[in-house]
């Protein structure tokens, strides 16, 4: 049932005591060996053993995606560059890519929290795990990978892409666990249901799905074309990978590891910590990664905290599902709307897929936005007027959802480009200058 029940059962005090060491350790060695949070500390007069309470976590300042682009690629590290081991980074799509780096212990815990993971969704040690996370800087693959290879399960590096192939191999391998992000995992529904290939000939048990958000609505869709239980999966390269936090089978708040990070949700606007129950963005420090340690960083991920007890037994924290992020709310209209919202809204209703694309545009002084959803098969064949009374009804439930009235236009199925890793939802062709 436990990976490390030690760790994961533990009670509030010993966690605690065991957070605020590994939280004074973590800041001495920030502040010894990284000249950014020396001098970020010295400015304010804060110094190491200031840190006597856990609460005194919110005297040290915040760390943000610019602080690490500024420090690119390496201008971060704690450790001789002799130590480090590996390194990954994010796509750097907005600007200079953030990095982090590993070493041999680094790399150690992450696999400890991936294995903790793939254990919370049932693997055993002879299972068979289809990583289909991509493989290269990206986090993803080889996050799984260490995880894999720390519980003992066999792992097969598969990578994002070549569908026939992934299908092919859940037949021949038997797979039991498919790890891959939401948006990969339903369009494998979906051609499953095309290839002929009956749930009756895969043996997938359980699928573990992040690195982009999804709604309940999705995880159905999954669950229902893949015969599987789903469990979402969090992390962050800038704080380690995958691994983070993940959901057991109650799916009720994915844990976090909270023996490695501590997690704390502060006022997007004021930068001040909230309570447990209340939602605002999601803050991380590393308590354990020493290549690269990490203080107070932003993660602009939009959640809560829970603490009541979880059925599992699991003691750690843990965090709601991600609502959005606070750089990705879009303003239309003056309502701040997120993409999540529009999801949710169009599975509301029969006949549209899970795969669709929002489209902003102002073409004079006001806002306009067109979602386009791929109609199931049996809509698309069906008479005109039924695919403008389903039209109408994402419309309406989007409104409803959002309070924002939008186009919307039924497209053919599969006509939507197709993502093998992060989905793309948004195009936003508004010029704010």
């Amino acid at each position: 049932m436990f990976w490390n029940e030690k760790a994961e059962c533990m009670s509030k005090e010993e966690k605690e005591e065991l957070q605020l060491k590994r939280l004074q350790e973590t800041v001495k060695l920030a502040y010894e060996n990284v000249e950014f949070y020396k001098k970020r500390f010295d400015e304010i007069g804060l110094k190491p053993e200031d840190i006597k309470t856990l609460k005194d976590i919110e005297k040290i300042p915040f760390t943000t995606k610019t602080d690490l682009r500024q420090a690119y690629p390496l201008g971060l590290l704690a450790v001789p560059r002799e130590e480090i081991v590996e390194v990954h980074a994010s796509s750097g799509t907005t600007g200079k890519p953030t990095v982090t780096a590993y070493t041999q212990n680094d790399l150690d815990i992450w696999g400890e929290c991936i294995a903790r993971g793939l254990k919370m969704a049932g693997a055993e040690e002879d299972y068979i795990i289809q990583n289909a996370y991509g493989y290269g800087l990206f986090t993803g693959g080889f996050g799984i990978h260490h995880g894999g290879n720390r519980m003992g399960a066999i792992t097969i590096p598969i990578s994002a892409g070549n569908t026939q192939r992934q299908l092919d191999t859940m037949v021949d391998f038997q797979s039991d666990i498919l790890t891959c992000t939401p948006s990969y995992a339903a369009y494998l529904g979906e051609s499953l249901e095309k290839s002929g290939i009956s749930l009756d000939d895969i043996n997938l048990k359980a699928g573990i799905h992040g690195a982009e958000m999804w709604t309940s609505e999705l995880r159905d869709r999954i669950e229902t074309s893949l015969g599987i239980k789903t469990h979402n999966i969090y992390g962050l390269t800038e704080v380690m990978g995958p691994g983070v936090a993940q959901e057991c089978d109650c799916q009720n708040g994915m844990h976090i590891q909270d023996d490695h990070f501590y997690p704390e949700i502060i006022n997007p606007e004021t930068g001040e910590t909230i309570e447990h129950g209340e939602r605002g963005e999601l803050v991380l420090t590393s308590l354990t990664k020493t290549g690269m340690p990490i203080l107070r960083f932003r993660t602009k991920d939009l959640t809560a905290l829970m603490d009541d007890e979880c059925e599992c037994g699991r003691t750690t924290i843990r965090m709601d599902r991600i609502t959005g992020r606070s750089d990705d709310m879009l303003k239309i209209k003056g309502v701040m709307v997120f993409p999540s919202q529009i999801e949710k809204a169009l599975l509301r209703v029969t006949g549209a897929s899970p795969n669709y694309m929002i489209h902003v545009t102002r073409p004079d002084i006001l806002d306009e936005v067109e979602v386009k959803v791929e109609a199931s098969k049996e809509l698309f064949f069906d008479e005109m007027k039924e695919m403008e009374k389903v039209e109408k009804q994402i419309q309406a439930s989007i409104r409803s959802e959002t309070g924002i009235r939008v186009d919307v236009t039924i497209c053919e199925p599969e006509s939507l480009p197709r993502s093998e890793g992060k989905a793309v939802r948004v195009i936003d062709e508004r010029d704010f200058e």
